[in-house]
């Protein structure tokens, strides 16, 4: 096929006809179903769908601003190119040509790695990018890939692929039937869940309640999630301890009752062994929880008919966050509460990933990265490291640059830095809709076609959801003639490397489903508008464990490795000040600020922190702080509560906007700090090599205090 080949659109209307439209929303993991009038060709009204056999009407503020995002001014449509200071348009085919021309000069000149790509955490959100960007990127023939992944949930792929064989095989709480839910580090009714696609959250855990149920939460900051819950403080970094605290008691009193998963289940005794330290006693002063509190936990979890312990963004971004995944699966093994009604259970998506899957397969530690040595998994290097290797000189240098649906200046360790190395680079492409904090630094912007103009299925979540369930997402709103769809930029670029195009995201999609567990057509899946049911989550094991064994390993060496680390922080000094972050609904990382009815009302960028902790700072509620790490500063409002632990402060994620040269007017006029001008891209879960933004050491103090001083020393 030629360049003059490609489907692009005809020119035709871009208006939809009127009448009721049916769609999930993809902003984020819980995919609600939605119920969308239009009329005159503008979304009129947006309702939860009642019909979703998944969400059964949920809908969050997010989902409901779908139609402002499409309308956004400041959403790019066609390429750009920078001249200087300045941004010119480019024509389609002139700007993929160039791109790819610069690409190959860079690497011609300094080798393949040359060329480094960051994927941000839409680009699974959006099966075009998801079924389509791998054959460009795989062209490109450069080993330094990174992702979100590694700020975000690599600790939860790491005990998947030990523990069970697969990256993917990750067990999910099976909310809707249990007796007894544990949620660490976890706030679903800000997040609508993480790594738990379990629309309308906050009912659903009213629900175990309702039925005579508890649900027990531990976390630094109670939480909006605490209004469902037993809510517990518990110190940030002493998750691991805490659990295998509960593992000891369990077994000291042989409260342990594997069942049927013993069958294929290795690793018990060492489990066992691993415990016996961590006595409630042994564990209280450094999680701040009462041993007899801690004791009682672990004898109401093991005898509760169902229960499953479930963790999340707390837990995954901490520096033990692979020794806290690992653990947590334990819970549930040794209880008997594995795959099982009630319990962790692994879903079985329509279309499945793990169909082509190789058993035995382990992609991880198969190469480092240049400077620091880290080691990648699944093919990916710690988001942590991209800035080094941007600006630390010597062969291998990345010196060009792909983002992808991304934004890395304000989410990954350090962006201070990062966005400092991006100046450096000899070329830098963006494939984003937005001129935002990151895509300001590329020579070129390649804007795809997005949100309600897309045809979507949700090829990560189902993999994640409490109940199997299929749904194609039709566009209601055709594209332009000047727009492109993902799926087409990585074609032109892919066939501008290499000759060959690929499939478009519908032909593997239908492949997929047709060939997946319910040997599903795509034309029955588009005739049914609300989705298709499949069910609840069913006990699939032994038969569908990846590893080489084929059974489950409860004690792998490479996490009984790392419990000298955790003796080791749980011993040292306990700084004054640790920074963690926190959700809020009507956000999502750094993607819905620039939606003006979502960021009404008061500043959401605020500094958290305990009154005694105000107290002693001299600082009351509005007042300005200075917050500092090993790497920057930020200066905030704070915000006084007793929501948080003492020693405690929590800053949102995702805000820091307002750097010149982007074009997100409403974000700008509410810019507030970057949580990751203050994250330490050396603090790491050595582990897995996800990022430790959370439990940060920090400097707090109060603004006018911190002039007065200065003004005094210069005297």
């Amino acid at each position: 096929m030629t360049h003059s080949d490609v489907p692009f659109p005809s020119v035709r209307s871009l208006l939809p006809a009127d009448g009721v439209y049916y769609r999930a929303c993809n902003l984020c993991e819980a995919i609600c179903g939605l119920e969308l009038t239009v009329k005159g060709g503008e979304v009129v009204d947006v309702r939860g769908d009642t019909s979703d056999p998944l969400s059964k009407g949920h809908i969050c503020p997010k989902g409901a601003m779908l139609p402002d995002l499409h309308r956004d001014p400041d959403r790019l449509k066609r390429p750009l190119r920078r001249e200087g200071s300045a941004w010119v348009e480019m024509e389609w085919e002139d700007a993929l040509d160039y791109v790819v021309e610069r690409l190959k000069a860079v690497q011609a000149q300094h080798g393949p790695d040359a060329v480094g790509v960051y994927q941000g955490n839409p680009s699974v959100h959006n099966s075009g990018t998801l079924l389509s960007a791998g054959g460009f990127l795989k062209a490109l023939g450069t080993r330094n890939f990174y992702s979100a992944t590694s700020v975000d949930q690599l600790p939860h792929h790491r005990a998947a692929l030990e523990m069970l064989g697969h990256p993917l095989l990750l067990p999910i709480p099976d909310v809707d039937r249990t007796d007894f839910l544990l949620m660490m580090g976890a706030n679903p009714a800000a997040s609508n869940g993480s790594i738990l696609t379990a629309p309308g959250l906050k009912e659903r855990l009213k629900a175990i309640r309702g039925r005579g149920g508890r649900v027990v939460l531990l976390d630094p900051r109670r939480t909006e999630s605490a209004a469902y819950a037993e809510h517990h403080f518990i110190r940030p970094g002493t998750d691991a301890a805490l659990l295998l605290s509960l593992l000891h008691v369990i077994f000291a009193e042989h409260l342990e009752k594997p069942g049927r998963l013993l069958d294929f289940t290795d690793g018990l005794d060492a489990l066992r062994a691993a415990a016996l330290p961590y006595s409630p006693e042994a564990v209280a002063r450094q999680t701040g929880l009462d041993a007899e509190f801690i004791r009682t936990l672990a004898r109401d979890f093991a005898a509760s008919p169902s229960a499953v312990a479930y963790g999340r963004i707390g837990l995954s971004t901490q520096a033990f966050g692979g020794l806290c995944q690992w653990l947590l699966n334990a819970l549930n093994i040794v209880t008997g509460n594995f795959d099982r009604e009630g319990g962790a259970m692994l879903p079985l998506p329509a279309f499945d990933q793990l169909m082509r899957a190789k058993k035995g397969e382990r992609p991880l530690h198969r190469s480092a990265s240049r400077v620091r040595g880290l080691p990648e998994f699944d093919g990916e290097f710690p988001s942590a490291a991209l800035a080094e290797e941007m600006d630390t000189p010597g062969a291998g240098q990345i010196r060009a640059f792909i983002s992808v649906a991304g934004n890395p200046v304000l989410s990954t360790p350090d962006g201070a830095r990062l966005d400092k190395a991006l100046e450096g680079l000899e070329f830098m492409v963006s494939i984003d809709p937005y001129l935002n904090e990151t895509t300001r630094h590329a020579d070129v912007i390649l804007p795809p076609a997005t949100g309600l103009e897309t045809e979507h299925y949700d090829v990560i979540f189902h993999h994640f959801a409490v109940r199997n369930t299929a749904r194609l997402n039709p566009a209601v709103f055709p594209i332009g003639p000047d727009q492109r769809f993902d799926w087409q930029i990585f074609g032109g670029l892919r066939e501008r490397l290499t000759g060959a195009r690929g499939n478009d995201p519908a032909a593997r999609l239908a492949l997929g489903l047709k060939h997946g567990p319910y040997k599903l057509e795509l034309d029955a899946l588009k005739a049914a508008p609300h989705g298709l049911d499949f069910g609840p989550m069913k006990p699939c094991l032994p038969q569908r464990l990846l590893n080489e064994q084929g059974r489950i390993q409860l004690a792998p060496q490479s996490f009984l490795d790392d419990l000298p680390r955790l003796d080791a922080a749980l011993s040292a000094p306990v700084p004054a000040f640790v920074l963690i972050g926190r959700r809020q609904l009507r956000s999502n990382n750094s993607w819905m600020h620039n939606t003006p009815r979502l960021m009404r009302g008061t500043d959401r960028c605020t500094l958290m922190l305990h009154p005694d902790d105000a107290a002693k700072l001299g600082v009351e509620a509005g007042e300005q702080l200075n917050v500092t790490s090993r790497v920057g500063s930020v200066t905030v409002p704070a915000e006084v509560t007793d929501t948080l632990m003492p020693g405690v402060v929590s800053l949102p994620h995702g805000f820091g906007h307002g750097r010149s040269g982007t074009r997100l007017s409403v974000a700008q006029q509410h810019p507030g700090a970057s949580y990751n001008d203050l994250s330490d891209p050396l603090l790491l879960d050595e582990l897995t090599g996800n990022a430790a933004v959370s439990g940060v050491p920090v400097e707090v103090a109060k603004v006018a205090q911190r002039v007065e001083v200065e003004v005094l020393s210069a005297d």
